[in-house]
């Protein structure tokens, strides 16, 4: 199939894209497109310090303190330090998830007609999942420590699962291809089965994160669990997802406070409230409503996209990255509140309108004439190194949301756009060892 280049699908849609004000988010998103296609949609990542090898040859320093210190110091640097540790850039699962969720996006809007890659991207996730596992489940490229614990590289987690089947179920949707929604299926089967944790009397419902052995009562680890289990047994045709996909959303949607917001989680050590996990709260509610049918949440959703559009952005259109706090503001908080914006706009007017300010704003305080996104903007001073999972890839998720919003019949989650309606897959129900083979062949 013959792919238009970015400059000829710029001329025969110059007149329609002047009228609409669609031209700088398109022009944008095409030269961003094109930056990440051409480094093979691989990059270095904000926590990436633990793939150094020099660090590795240095035993006396692998230590939980040590660790923490690295990865603060890689991460915060305005100087890339990582050539110098030996940090090369790597394919990150969640990436190239929301890379393939990006391109079936543009494809359907028209921007650029990206089908064929975000197949081939498909494949790479289907071929990057946690190895050792017989249920699908996918984990970073890099190991990384937290305050509890060391994750290995490739372990398994809640997040980088739940976007990994979300976009395999995009792609099933736009496809017709059975082995995606079965992939996904599995990948919701493992969080049913590894993750979901429940107390006795039922006070206490959610999915362990990040690990399955830290059952932290992290929110936005819930909402997003349900809002996949909700889509998954939606597509498949599987009932038994819907009980613990709403044990788990009830349990964090109780724990909302009374001005809308959410702490990150339960612990006396997680009681921030920032801009981009409260997105996704609000997102997964959204996705899950729909796909369970329920408007259970709208009240919840509805308390917390006030609560989100009065406490997380400057009257410019910068979003904060906590809600007291406006710096440093992240490229990650930008992406997310132009998803945000977009998808809950019928709950608020001017959400659009806010929501191309957002755009405004990145493009004139993030953008690069080189082809991409700077990672953050500090009080004094700014870092412009690019990080292909955690700011290319979400940039140009949240450019191609904004880019499809027109053609949006209503709402609905990012992707979803009313397919799952559509089609049924033969979601097998063979055994896990059928369905993990059958994957891994079909996907090599």
């Amino acid at each position: 199939m013959q792919v238009k280049s970015s400059i000829e699908i710029e001329a025969e849609t110059a007149g329609q894209s002047e009228r609409s004000g669609r031209a700088p988010a398109r022009e944008v998103a095409l030269a961003l497109l094109e930056y990440c296609e051409a480094r093979d949609w691989a990059g270095h990542d904000p926590y990436d310090a633990l793939n150094s090898p020099v660090w590795r040859r240095i035993p006396f320093l692998n230590f939980k303190l040590a660790r923490l210190a690295l990865t603060q110091v890689n991460k915060r640097s305005p100087v890339n330090l990582r050539p110098l540790l030996g940090i090369g850039p790597k394919h990150n699962p969640k990436g190239l998830a929301l890379f393939v969720s990006s391109l079936l996006s543009l494809s359907r809007s028209g921007v650029a007609e990206k089908r064929l890659a975000a197949r081939d991207l498909c494949e790479r996730l289907l071929e990057s999942r946690s190895p050792d596992h017989d249920l699908h489940c996918w984990g970073y490229s890099f190991p990384w420590q937290t305050r509890w614990g060391l994750v290995p590289a490739g372990a398994p987690n809640l997040v980088c699962t739940t976007f990994a089947a979300n976009a395999l179920l995009d792609a099933y949707e736009e496809t017709g291809e059975s082995r995606f929604a079965e992939s996904a299926r599995s990948a919701a089967e493992y969080l049913v089965d590894e993750l979901y944790y429940s107390s006795a009397g039922g006070s206490v419902a959610g999915f362990a994160y990040p690990l399955p052995s830290m059952r932290h009562e992290i929110h936005n680890a819930n909402f997003l669990a349900a809002a996949l289990l909700a889509r998954a047994g939606a597509v498949c045709g599987d009932g038994r997802f819907l009980e613990p996909a709403l044990a788990g959303a009830r349990y964090s949607a109780a724990k909302q406070h009374r001005d809308g917001s959410w702490a990150y989680g339960e612990r006396r050590n997680y009681r921030w409230v920032d801009h981009f996990h409260t997105g996704f709260n609000l997102c997964a509610l959204r996705e899950l409503g729909n796909h369970a049918r329920t408007d259970e949440f709208e009240p919840v959703m509805a308390r917390g996209f006030d609560y989100y559009r009065r406490h997380f952005f400057r009257d410019d259109g910068a979003p904060k990255y906590y809600n007291n706090r406006t710096y440093p503001i992240d490229a990650h908080c930008v992406a997310q509140a132009i998803i945000t914006l977009v998808e809950l706009r019928d709950l608020r007017p001017g959400s659009e309108r806010l929501a191309r300010k957002v755009m405004d704003w990145a493009h004139s305080g993030l953008w690069d004439s080189r082809g991409y996104f700077h990672y953050r903007v500090y009080a004094v001073g700014k870092n412009r190194i690019s990080y292909m999972r955690w700011t290319q890839a979400w940039m140009l998720r949240a450019l191609a949301t904004l880019l499809e919003m027109p053609g949006r019949t209503g709402p609905g989650p990012s992707g979803a756009g009313g397919h799952a309606e559509e089609r049924r897959p033969a979601c097998r129900t063979g055994d896990r060892s059928e369905i993990a083979s059958s994957s891994r062949s079909e996907g090599a």
